[in-house]
């Protein structure tokens, strides 16, 4: 089988599409693939991995016009081409490379961040907006004499939230995100609604006001990529419409005082 894979050196030389031609044996995960290729084939390859379990989020990149994560990706599930739940368009996904889908794998960088070199994306954007959105616990005052306790039905809710690694794959896959780079993303809204129904949170409930712009809540348009390509099925679109009705709970009150 092969690879084909997007080359970008980043020192802005002429980017492109190399195949490498590979023996895929049995389980092998593209992840497997590319240190395959960097191993025995080209060591200028470049791309970005660490726990190599589906824990850590750093090998998401487009995989067959689909953010995945590279460590948990069957070369044998994509040659199969298994029938998925299909994505809203985004501009990624129309890119003007052809490939054999029975034969080959395409292997490109996660859309909406820049390219640093081949597969590797420049993450600070992405983490930048998380960061805005103050997404730690702010402890609740005063603080008890013992443990915090809290009903199974909301430590359920925030676990469909707290599972996010922050693979940023819902942010490439957001066709919002590619035409406003202002807005905070799937993710960064989905850390802030987890922290919002937190009730060891000081602040609770207040804190939808900080993502209340264009830019946050109200720049969403539903398409649910986000939870359709996450590899934790966190679902922030849910977050972002559950917000929604509290923020306007909240100014709806404002306007009464």
């Amino acid at each position: 089988m092969q690879l084909m894979v997007y080359r970008d050196r980043g020192d802005g030389s002429p980017s492109g599409y190399q195949v490498y031609e590979i023996e895929a044996g049995e389980g092998m995960t593209v992840l497997d693939a590319l240190f395959l290729v960097r191993d025995r084939l080209d060591d200028s390859l470049a791309f970005r991995y660490s726990c190599r379990g589906a824990v850590c989020g750093s090998c998401a990149m487009m995989i067959d016009r689909r953010p995945r994560l590279a460590c948990r990706t069957q070369l044998d599930m994509l040659l199969r081409q298994e029938p998925e739940i299909k994505l809203a368009p985004f501009p990624a996904m129309k890119t003007a490379v052809e490939y054999d889908p029975a034969t080959q794998v395409l292997i490109e960088p996660l859309p909406n961040l820049k390219v640093i070199r081949d597969l590797v994306v420049d993450q600070e954007p992405f983490f930048e907006r998380y960061r805005s959105l103050q997404p730690y616990l702010k402890a609740r005052l005063p603080e008890p004499e013992r443990e915090h306790t809290m009903d199974k039905t909301v430590v359920a809710e925030l676990e469909k939230f707290t599972n996010c690694i922050l693979c940023a794959a819902c942010y490439g896959a957001c066709p919002v995100n590619a035409r406003d780079k202002d807005y905070l993303g799937p993710a960064a809204l989905a850390k802030l609604y987890r922290f919002m129904i937190d009730p060891r949170d000081q602040d609770g409930p207040n804190r939808v006001m900080l993502a209340s712009g264009t830019s946050g809540w109200l720049g969403c348009k539903f398409y649910a990529n986000c939870v359709r390509v996450c590899p934790k099925q966190v679902p922030p679109n849910y977050a972002i419409a559950k917000a929604r009705k509290e923020m306007e709970v909240q100014q709806a009150k404002g306007g009464r005082t």
